[in-house]
């Protein structure tokens, strides 16, 4: 199997400086890429200097995570893309697992590690721990994280095994998986748009895996941090975003409560000081009403929507349970 390593940086010199190396160092015989989306920092200078074999793809502009992967894998060829952040740091043997996984089961087309923290390295990393899911109203969470919680890795989640999404900060995709798909949506930009592919792929008869067998490190929010209101506009409206796209349920009963529990959530960070986070809520509700009717489109063009199973609410089980982890979830 050829693999194909594609990491998208936008003015990550120094990202790229402490991570790149664990790559180079850990990943021999694949071809690494590194896509530029037009950084101003000089990383493009500090590659061709210090890492003459990695390729890089020059992009024009700042075209954010989906496009900026759509139009870098086009001049890719590889049987299996890895896309991974460039503030992740790799280990000893992380792809032969998966390569592995690939090739023993067909049926399989998404895979994702066992992310940690790499300033809490006991610890699971928000943006995929041990492989992500979504609730019965789309909201996701993960094993190993739920919400603002994240559990300490003690191996309890030491089991290879299906999952509903992949973290797009280190996902393994089969190329012809990818193009069948058409890539990501780029409406998204940037934030979720993994979830969406990974939905779109489980509505094609298409199976997503998390191994443990292959550990990474990831910093996350290294590009936006959790506390910028952006953040929390592409957060709230690309869930709602990939909801409305691939919900097997009827969608506007779950759109009607989602957009109560936004309020809800724009109300609570008013209430503790944060009023910019509330009015990115407010945005991001007034971007989804602009893209309402192209996202139904997509919906009617592609009926096929599969049931999954998903916990039950994870907002009212969060805050009213008082439930933490994973494995304490009432599943529906």
């Amino acid at each position: 199997m050829k693999l194909a390593i594609l990491i998208l940086n936008w003015n990550g010199k120094t990202l790229l400086q402490q991570f790149l190396p664990s790559v180079v160092e850990f990943t021999a015989n694949h071809d690494i890429y590194v896509i530029d989306n037009a950084s101003t920092d000089h990383s493009v200078d500090f590659l061709e200097v210090n890492f003459p074999d990695v390729n890089c793809i020059k992009l024009d502009q700042n075209y954010g995570y989906a496009e900026g992967y759509n139009r870098a894998i086009e001049q890719v060829n590889a049987d299996i893309y890895c896309l991974l952040n460039s503030d992740v740091r790799v280990t000893n043997n992380w792809t032969s697992p998966i390569l592995d996984l690939f090739k023993r089961q067909s049926n399989i087309s998404i895979i994702q590690p066992k992310i940690l923290d790499q300033n809490q390295q006991s610890k699971f990393e928000y943006a995929g721990a041990a492989g992500g899911f979504v609730d019965q109203l789309g909201y996701p969470y993960c094993k190993g994280r739920i919400f603002q919680t994240i559990e300490h890795d003690s191996g309890q989640y030491d089991t290879e095994n299906p999952i509903f999404w992949a973290s797009g900060a280190c996902l393994f995709i089969r190329s012809s998986v990818f193009k069948d798909l058409n890539g990501f949506d780029e409406l998204f930009f940037a934030h979720m748009e993994e979830i969406d592919l990974c939905w779109r792929a489980y509505n094609k008869g298409h199976e997503v895996w998390f191994t443990p067998k292959s550990t990474v490190y990831h910093v996350g929010g290294a590009s936006l941090k959790i506390s910028n209101p952006k953040k929390t506009f592409y957060n709230f409206r690309n869930s709602l975003f990939t909801l409305t796209k691939n919900t097997p349920h009827q969608l506007f009963p779950l759109i009607v409560i989602r957009l109560i529990l936004d309020g809800i959530a724009g109300i609570r960070f008013f209430l503790l000081g944060k009023p910019k986070h509330t009015m990115a809520i407010i945005k991001a509700h007034f971007s989804f009403y602009k893209n309402f009717r192209n996202l139904c489109e997509f919906r009617s063009q592609n009926p096929k929507r599969l049931a999954y199973k998903g916990a039950f609410s994870i907002v009212l089980q969060y805050y009213l349970s008082q439930t933490k982890t994973f494995s304490a979830l009432k599943q529906h």
